[in-house]
């Protein structure tokens, strides 16, 4: 079955979703997460997972990907954690080939030669080859979990593109969405405006340019 507002969300980019954010007074910009190449795009629900330090004896990174449905967005809090990886070339191939619609971390990956090989999306804050194992386990999964100080829980919309990653609440999506698509149709009009002759001052006055992020009541 298709999922209407992941399709909304695909077409619309991360910047128009933030201002439509910011309107609502909604945190949802991941902060320093960022596309290991500028190509990637993925729209999707999110599947989350939230990493702890390892115990004695340790747990396990896990084994969870083949629970997750295609079509998804694994979203992993690894705490920023910039020492350990927790998402590496195995993963990468099996997810690609379930269909996921990419990855998101809070921290950091590794082999990204086969992300790029692939077209596989993959969104986090750097890339260092030191992995996790023993360093870091699993606490849960399908919880809420924090990404870049934004609060990301199961089936929350999550869109990425060149810019970075916002998620979008489930609870406030349809109002998010709608807002987002009518600061692109404003934006759009701009531009045609300024095609025809018109200066940017006065397309943008024309169409409210300086006011299509002032915040306005979610209700």
């Amino acid at each position: 079955m298709t999922d209407k507002n992941v399709d909304r969300a695909s077409r619309l980019d991360t910047a128009t979703l933030s201002d439509a954010l910011d309107r609502l007074g909604l945190n949802g910009q991941c902060y320093k997460i960022k596309p290991r190449s500028s190509d990637f795009r993925m729209a999707g629900r999110a599947w989350t997972l939230l990493y702890g330090p390892a115990g004695s004896p340790a747990g396990t990174v896990g084994d969870y990907i083949d629970d997750v449905a295609p079509g998804s967005v694994i979203v992993l809090d690894n705490g920023g954690r910039d020492n350990v990886t927790v998402w590496g070339d195995i993963l990468t191939e099996v997810a690609h080939k379930k269909g996921i619609a990419g990855t998101v971390i809070d921290g950091i990956n590794r082999d990204v030669s086969l992300c790029l090989e692939l077209g596989y999306p993959i969104y986090s804050r750097e890339n260092w080859m030191r992995t996790g194992k023993d360093r870091v386990q699993v606490e849960a999964t399908q919880v809420p979990v924090n990404i870049g100080d934004a609060r990301v829980c199961p089936g929350d919309l999550m869109r990425g593109d060149a810019d970075g990653v916002v998620v979008i609440p489930k609870e406030h999506e349809d109002a998010v969405l709608d807002a987002a698509e009518e600061i692109q149709a404003a934006e759009d009009a701009i531009r045609a405006s300024v095609r025809e002759g018109m200066s940017l001052r006065e397309a943008r006055e024309k169409h409210r340019y300086h006011q299509l992020q002032t915040r306005r009541s979610r209700a």
